[in-house]
Parts: structure tokens; sequence; C-alpha cells
């Protein structure tokens, strides 16, 4: 993914950031273990209130998103398995997954990770740089949306230097440690360990220093605070830095701030601080500015261990106070890293892989991590325990929920659908949250970070309330989140970003379709997004007794249809006279679609598949579309954004034709074989996409990871199915990876998913049993997976050509609505 705005597509916008540091390719260095990582295979079981204190004493609504009993204790350590360096040999021109190691709790408000990059670089850590600047504390959700409420922590020692590239220690990932609940590196330049350890608002910092001495020089810490406005004060007799950072890219009100709290255990010798331009002010307790510093020093004896304790709120100092108070108090660092580790491996171990190969095991569980960590929690606990908010859409301090960084157009597909089956009641709050800012902002999120930002296209709120509801989620208000949905479509006016609502809404309304030739970039992309919000709107509609707007909103998820060309059956953009964009080039990126082309954006009909067929032509010709996508040459037009942005660079180097599994659009096309007379060209197509495109190395995925979405998709398809159509009760079958695994619910029962001597060379599915009983659908009902039961696959190395043929075993298309013979949504 890269940024949209109102005009054109983000590659446009992103062009100026070509002067940003570029890296190469270079091999994958395993983490080195440090004596401080809990070594337990056998890490005891502990409920996340228990290891996050900050929720400890919370009132009774502030429920915690775990099932009652998880067996850690008879659950190997999977939190060994997460590499946090997997996506990140990544740059501005080419993308193995444009992530950074984040160092955080699940779904935590603050994430930490280390600097090689230059302060407001969206890379913020290229795994090829040699250099680090600091351990940030980071919020950033994507390279292409940037950072807010940053500040960073750094160790020198001998002459001090305090500039951010003066500063910067050599470094090496042999001697270097990336956890989710840990990271830890070894900065050569000053020969210090610098190390942190979290809680969802706090961390733990930890320095490992040799002898120091005014002679030869101290050691110093040093908190930068970042610009676009700062303040340091530094307490000496309570041994605290205090402060805030004011840094952001967008999406906040006037009166942001990030308020920060150090506390160290060790007296302060020496106390400076900095102004703007880095102008050093030596004795000076306090700095406020454009960008202003702390730097504190002393003499250290070799090896001795200095600790920080830092917390943050977005709310005030007061309640970073709080926060650095309740969720670390008097903990040890030892404390808190232990604490962290169980809460990882207890969400790990919800889904348990009891038998596989280790290496995809590893990249399995580095990507549930991945899909673990957003949307971040944006709400703190105030004194009285109450669960409240800094609201980033109108700069109040509120009650409830709220969660930011997420962009919907990435995680509609697959993060969201996944939280429905493993996290409903994590979901539950999102949905309150989604309420807080309706109500905060008079419109859905669709992209935030933490406010609205004008990135990206579609309706795709829509689609999470929808499909959280149709599922079951309850505990939010579901009819204020039905209206806040059906102003995006009724309503154009007064949207504070483009992102919000629906751009070219009343086009749409009126002909069906957002036209091409009416200034609205992205036009058949929109028409298409739009159409699925629709049939979402349409199956919640029904759902709440609304018939006359089910009616309505069944009618305009048709609307993918005026975009059909009879001619090439591709989608085309088509003109307010009903005409089609002329000419027209199916390879051409952009202009018409969203980071693809018509070949990846046809598919786009999650909801109706069976009709996309009927209107290519039938079956036939539409299973020769599919083929034609993976067997032709991986060709492209570019001239739309003037160079080869890096989605399609991504899509020509991994030699799979024009298939662009480095995006999103076309993620679910593979399973669309299931809608076909040949299903098993899912299931081998599937295993080539998990085996190729994905491991746990800094190159280990084939493009953006936006948000958990692509990480979503590995952790879906390694079990063997994956949620085409949310709004439906449905999950498609694909091919499972491992020969066994045991996902533990939310309501303390278990799926179990077995098959047995499965392995590389046994792709397809020769026999499938639900409940002992043969299965011949290509589907699995959501319903019945969530109440727990048994998969047993029987894999081959040669494909069943009689399992799953029928138009019967098809999964939900809307068009067979009226067939007897066809299952329906829930």
């Amino acid at each position: 993914m890269i940024i949209k705005n109102s005009l054109n597509s983000k590659a446009l916008v992103a062009a100026s950031a070509l002067s940003l540091s570029l890296l190469a390719g270079c091999d994958f260095a395993g983490n080195r273990q440090t004596s401080s990582e809990p070594s337990g295979a056998t890490a005891p079981a502990v409920t996340r209130s228990a290891a996050i204190s900050a929720e400890t004493g919370a009132k009774a609504g502030a429920k915690i998103v775990t099932p009652a009993t998880i067996p850690a204790q008879t659950t190997p350590d999977r939190v060994q398995h997460v590499n946090t360096l997997m996506g990140t040999d990544s740059s501005f021109e080419l993308s193995y997954g444009n992530t950074y190691p984040a160092v955080a709790l699940p779904w935590g408000m603050n994430f930490w990770t280390p600097m090689t990059a230059p302060m407001g670089d969206g890379w913020t850590y290229k795994y090829d740089d040699h250099k680090i600047r600091g351990i940030k504390q980071t919020h950033q959700p994507s390279p292409w949306l940037n950072d807010y409420g940053a500040f960073s922590l750094m160790a020198v020692t001998g002459k001090l230097k305090f500039q951010q590239d003066e500063r910067a220690s050599w470094f090496s990932h042999k001697a270097e440690t990336a956890k989710p609940h840990h990271y830890s590196v070894y900065l050569a330049d000053y020969d210090v360990t610098a190390e942190v350890t979290p809680t969802e608002r706090a961390a733990q910092f930890r320095f490992t220093f040799p002898k120091t001495d005014s002679s030869t020089g101290l050691a110093y810490i040093i908190l930068d605070a970042f610009d676009k406005g700062s303040k340091v004060t530094i307490l000496p007799k309570e041994r605290k830095i205090i402060g805030y950072a004011r840094n952001n890219h967008g999406g906040v009100p006037s009166n942001f701030h990030n308020y920060f709290v150090l506390q160290f255990d060790k007296d302060f010798s020496v106390t400076h601080s900095w102004q703007d331009d880095w102008k050093l002010n030596e004795n000076k307790l306090s700095s406020e500015g454009k960008h202003v510093g702390a730097i504190i020093g002393f003499a250290t004896s070799k090896g001795e261990q200095v600790h920080v304790k830092v917390a943050s709120s977005f709310i005030s100092a007061k309640q970073a106070e709080l926060n650095l108070q309740r969720e670390i108090g008097a903990d040890s660092f030892a404390q808190t890293l232990q604490k962290a580790h169980q809460v990882w491996q207890q969400q790990l171990a919800r889904i348990d892989i009891q038998q596989g190969e280790l290496d995809q095991i590893r990249t399995f569980y580095s990507s549930l991590y991945r899909v673990l960590l957003f949307p971040r929690k944006f709400y703190e606990l105030d004194a009285n325990n109450q669960i409240v908010h800094y609201s980033p859409y109108n700069g109040e301090v509120l009650p409830g929920y709220m969660f930011t960084d997420n962009g919907f157009w990435d995680t509609f597909r697959a993060v969201f659908p996944f939280f429905n089956l493993m996290y409903p009641e994590l979901n539950s709050e999102i949905m309150q949250g989604l309420v807080n800012t309706y109500q905060e902002s008079g419109w859905l999120p669709e992209w935030a970070s933490p406010g609205h930002r004008g990135v990206m296209i579609g309706s795709n709120s829509a689609i999470n309330i929808a499909d959280a509801y149709l599922k079951g989620v309850r505990g939010f208000d579901i009819e204020t989140l039905y209206q806040a949905a059906k102003k995006n479509a009724e309503v154009e006016e007064g949207r504070p970003v483009s992102s919000v609502g629906r751009e070219g809404l009343s086009y749409y309304n009126s002909l069906g379709y957002v036209p091409y030739d009416v200034g609205i970039h992205e036009n058949a992309a929109r028409t298409l997004e739009y159409a699925f919000a629709d049939f979402n709107l349409y199956q919640l509609a029904t759902k709440l007794g609304k018939t006359d707007d089910a009616k309505l909103f069944q009618q305009r998820s048709q609307n993918y249809l005026k975009l059909l060309d009879p001619e090439t059956k591709w989608m085309r953009g088509r003109n307010k006279d009903g005409s089609f964009q002329s000419p027209f080039n199916p390879l051409k990126w952009g202009d018409a679609f969203t980071e693809g082309n018509s070949l990846h954006y046809s598919w786009s009909v999650f909801h109706d598949i069976a009709g996309l067929q009927q209107g290519m032509g039938g079956d036939d010709v539409f299973l020769n579309k599919l083929n034609q996508v993976f067997e032709m040459p991986p060709l492209f037009d570019d001239s739309y954004y003037g160079f080869t942005i890096h989605e399609i660079r991504e899509m020509q180097v991994v030699n799979m034709g024009n298939y662009a599994h480095g995006n999103q659009p076309i993620q679910h096309m593979i399973y669309l074989y299931n809608y076909t007379a040949q299903p098993w060209l899912a299931q081998s197509r599937l295993r080539e996409v998990m085996s190729k495109l994905y491991s746990a190395t800094p190159d280990g995925y084939s493009g953006d990871e936006d948000n958990g979405q692509t990480s979503a998709w590995y952790v879906f398809s390694a079990l063997g199915f994956y949620p085409v159509t949310p709004g439906t009760d449905q999950y498609v079958i694909g091919s499972p990876l491992f020969e066994k695994v045991k996902l533990t619910l939310p309501n303390g029962k278990t799926l179990q998913i077995n098959a047995p001597g499965n392995n590389a060379n046994t792709p397809y599915i020769d026999q499938l049993q639900w409940q002992q009983q043969p299965y011949a659908k290509n589907w699995l009902s959501h319903r019945e997976l969530s109440q727990g039961g048994q998969l047993d696959y029987q894999m081959s190395q040669q494909p069943n050509l009689q399992r799953g043929i029928t138009t019967a075993a098809r999964p939900y298309s809307m068009s067979d609505e009226a067939s007897p013979t066809k299952a329906k949504p829930k």
C-alpha cells in the first residue's frame, strides 16, 4: 500500500520521497538469545489482566480478550519462533514487508523499535543499515503514514555525542535479539548493551555500561523528544525526566501531545538539555521548542546496569505517571520481561501447531505476531479505573474505547474476520470505539492514524461492522453503527478528508458507478468496493429487519455489473454517458483502479462470483481468465504513475505472471477456483504462494505487510481456509500447511485440524471429513467452526478430480440465493 490523496495516487504523492536512503538485499542473521530471555518451554499461563498491570482493578466493563483457560503450561514456547525482523529488508522502491521490529504487547498503545534511519524517516529500521540512532517509542502503522508522538532513548559513552548522526553506533545482527517482548542490541561504538521490554502503555529499558569516569568520559543516556514541538524537564532529586512530544504527520487536533515520564534508578551527575538546531544548554534542566531533548550522565563500573522505566499518555502528564505506576510499579526489568513473554505465549499458543515443518512454523508465528499488533489501543484507564481516551477527532478527553492505526481497505479482507473467529470480545471493543469515532467526528474511520487520514478508497468500515454483527459479536451499539454506515452511502457533503464516506457518491447512486471522466481517480475500484459494502449493508439491514433498506442495498450491490466490459470480459472504467473508457489497456496500473490493474480488480466481486462468471460468459471463460493471470508474463503499464511503483516491481520479480500477491486487491483470487469445476487448482497455487512468497526472514513478504492483512492471509491459508466473503457465514477451503493444529476458541472449545502425512509434495485434498463425517463442500461454516470440532484432511500428491466439482459444492454467491441447493449466509 502507498498513500492516496483526493487528487491522485499515493505513489505520486510519495515520489518526493525518492531521496530516502535505499537498501540492498542481504542474508538473514539469526537472533542471539540472551541470559535474560525466558527459556521455558513451560511458561505458565497468565491472564492478560494479571500480565498487564494496566488493567488490574479495572471496572467490570473492561473485558479480558482471552478464553477462560489457555493450556500454555503444556504448550511449547511459541515466542521463540517469532522473528520480528520479518519484512524489514525494505525500501521505497521495493517492499519485502515495510515493517519494523515492534517490541510491544498485542494491540498495545505504544510500540518500541530501534532506529537506523534519521528522525522522521518512515523507513525507521532498515535491515541492511549498519548504525542505530536510538530506540524509539513509535505509533507508526506504515512508512507511508509515518509516525506520531515519537521520542527515543540512546546511550553513549566517552565524549558526549547527542546529535542523531553523531551519536549513531555501529551494530550487528549477530549481537541483536529481536522478539515481540524483548529487543537487545550491542552498541559497538560505546560498549553498551541496550534492551527494552514492553507493557501496553509503558516499557522498561536496561543499559549495561562499561567502566566510565570523568577522566575518560562518562556514561550518558539521551532523550530525544523529536521535532514539530517538544519539551523536556529534568528532575534530578526524583531521578526523572518528564515532557512531551508533538510530532505527527496529520490526523491530530491542535492540542495533541504525547506526555512522557522516565524514572531512572541511578543519581544524575550531569544534566544537560538542548534546544532548537541541536544547541546544547549545559546544566539547564528544561527546554521547550520545535526540537529539544535531555541528557543525563554518570560514572559507571564495568557491567553496571542502569534501568529506566518509561510511560506515556495522550491525556496528561499525570496520566502518564499513573500509567507508569499501574503497569510497571515496583517490577524489575526481569519481571516485566517475563510478563510480556507470558502474554505473547498465551496468545500465540491459542493456535498450537502440534506437528509441522520448522521453517513453516516460524513463518506462521511470525505472521501471527503481526496480526495481533493492530489496531492499536488508543485508550487509557484513569485514576478510578474507568476507560477513557483522548479523542484524535475533537481533542477532548472522553469515556470509552478508542482504537486507531488501521486502514480498513487492507484489513477488512482477513484481519477483522480473524478477530471475529478468535477475538470477538476484542472486536466488540473495537466496534465500541467506532461508535465513539462516529459520535466525535460525524464519520466512520476508513484510515485512522490517529485521527482521519485522507488515504486509500472504499467504504470498508461497513464491511467490518456487518461481518462482526452477523457473526455474533455483540456488546456495542449496532443501531448507531448502522446509521453511520448508511450515512456513508447517502451523504457526500461535509467529509473531513477524502477517504471517509464515499467519493463520487452522487454519481454512484444515480448511475450505478463512479464515472471515469468526471475527475475522480480510481473510479472503477471505488465502484467495485462500494458495491461490496452495499452487499454487507444489505445483509446487515436484513438481519436488523430494515426491509426497505435491504432491498435498496441488494440492488446496489449488483452495480459491479455496470463495469463488466462485454468486449474484453474485464472490469473497465465507464464514462458518464455510458460509454466505456477508451483506449483500454487491462494491464494499466492505477487510473481507474487502485494500486493494480483490471486483471487484479476484476475479481473484486467477493459476494457474487456466480454472477461474475455469468457476466464473463460462463465457467470456462472465468476459469481461463483465472489461469491467464498466472500464465502470462508479468507485463504492466505504469504510465499513470510516471514510474514503476513498488507494487508493480514486487509483482514483476516473483515470476508468478500478473498475480500481484504483494498488494491486497488480488489476495482472495486463488480461492475463486473453488467456484469452478477445478477447485484443486486453488490448492496447488495456494501452496506455491505460501512456500514461495513467505518466510520468517527480513525479505519474508512479497510486498507491504499492511496492519496484519498480508500476514492474516498466510495464517488463514496455512490453516486451510479463508474468508473470501466477509458478511457471510463461510470460509472457502484451501490447502492446509501443517499435519496437526489445535485452535483454542474464545468459548474455551477447541478446533482440531488434522492432515496426517501432509508435506510439500501433498498440496491436494483427496478427502475431507468434518466431525468424522465425509464433507463434500468447498466451504466451511463459521457458525460450526466457532463451536469447535474436528477437521480431518487426507492430502495427496495428485488432485482428486471428483471432489468439490459440483455447483452444489461451491461457496455462496448472491446470484444463487434463489436456489434451494445453495447455502445461504447466516
